[in-house]
């Protein structure tokens, strides 16, 4: 629940609680239906319409029509690259200018260090939450973090020895355009974490409207899980 907070929390204050609602919905799930919005948040067609026309007027949602068998095609509301800013950015802009400071003082090299030192401070400060859990529940624990973190982090598809986190805001986003690193140095931290094999098949810095992490137990690790007569 913290972690819906700070996403409302974040959101423009002159914003009312329903278009923060509204507005986190469409982050989190994408082009979503009228029909489908209005009944998350509770309100009649007519009420979400209305609030969907105002986002419209400041450019922040966008319209779409979808064929939807008999009838007129549905109207699919989506958000438009303006509404970004409205999301956690973790002080991205301080951060950004203090990266160029060193990197013109000290050196590329030097960034990477210092984002590498930044993420081995945060395994030194989760690494004991994820002591005694399986797989899954590292995951759901990386996951809670995340998403207390700004980064609107679900549990996606989930089979037996592999995961999916998805994260649908990137606070660091507009450092990870210039630093890719930034990147890189996170998804270590994940395998550290979760002590298995992390890949990123979707990036939002790369353009896609999600991070999206297939997590899988290591290959050491499932060898040790079979059963002797296997082996």
């Amino acid at each position: 629940m913290a972690g819906r907070e700070a996403e409302l929390g974040a959101l423009d204050a002159s914003f009312s609680s329903t278009k923060k609602r509204l507005l986190v919905l469409l982050k989190r799930e994408g082009p979503t239906s009228l029909e489908d919005l209005a009944s998350a948040v509770r309100v009649s067609k007519m009420a979400a319409l209305k609030h969907m026309n105002a986002f419209e007027t400041k450019g922040l949602v966008q319209r779409s029509f979808r064929a939807g068998g008999r009838g007129r095609p549905r109207v699919i509301f989506s958000l438009t690259s303006k509404a970004s800013p409205l999301f956690p950015e973790a002080y991205v802009q301080m951060t950004e200018a203090a990266l160029g400071f060193v990197e013109k003082k000290l050196g590329r090299e030097a960034v990477e260090d210092l984002l590498k030192q930044r993420t081995q401070e945060l395994y030194v400060k989760h690494r004991g939450t994820m002591e005694g859990k399986d797989l899954r529940g590292r995951v759901e624990e990386l996951v809670r973090i995340r998403d207390a973190g700004g980064y609107m982090a679900d549990l996606g598809a989930a089979r037996k020895d592999t995961f999916e986190m998805l994260e649908h805001n990137c606070p660091i986003y507009a450092v990870a355009q210039k630093y890719g690193e930034a990147c890189m140095v996170e998804q270590d931290l994940f395998r550290k974490l979760l002590k298995a094999d992390v890949d990123a098949s979707h990036r939002v810095v790369a353009g896609d409207p999600v991070c999206r992490f297939l997590i899988r137990k290591r290959d050491t690790d499932r060898a040790n899980d079979r059963p002797a007569a296997s082996r």
